[in-house]
């Protein structure tokens, strides 16, 4: 399946580039277990950030930001099976969770309950 990690990147850092890159990390580290266990993970900041660099991206939060980086989640859950929800308060990832759920695509709280990841 294609799973989107969903969590928080934004939220919380104050715009802090390190915090932010911490953020992606964090986002990043279930990925390799989705990855042996048949899945192909996805996170929204893997096809955002290059986009929104091309498209001259400047300052994070600015119109250009705003105008790619959620609207990219939406259409990646248009092609994705299931969502990983990582804690963390995030009102990106929570409406990540609220798309999933309204097309009916499964959301998990842990990865253990992510099929074959248990």
């Amino acid at each position: 399946m294609l799973i989107l990690i969903a969590g928080p990147y934004r939220s919380g850092t104050g715009d802090d580039p390190e915090k932010m890159a911490a953020n992606l990390k964090r986002l990043e580290e279930p990925s390799y277990k989705l990855f042996a266990a048949g899945h192909v993970p996805m996170i929204g900041e893997w096809v955002a950030l290059p986009i929104w660099h091309a498209a001259g991206g400047k300052s994070v939060g600015d119109a250009l930001y705003e105008e790619i980086f959620h609207p990219v989640a939406g259409r990646l859950l248009q092609l994705c099976e299931g969502v990983l929800r990582l804690p963390g308060d995030s009102k990106g990832a929570d409406n990540d969770v609220r798309i999933a759920r309204e097309r009916g695509i499964p959301v998990w709280h842990r990865l253990e309950d992510v099929p074959g990841c248990g």
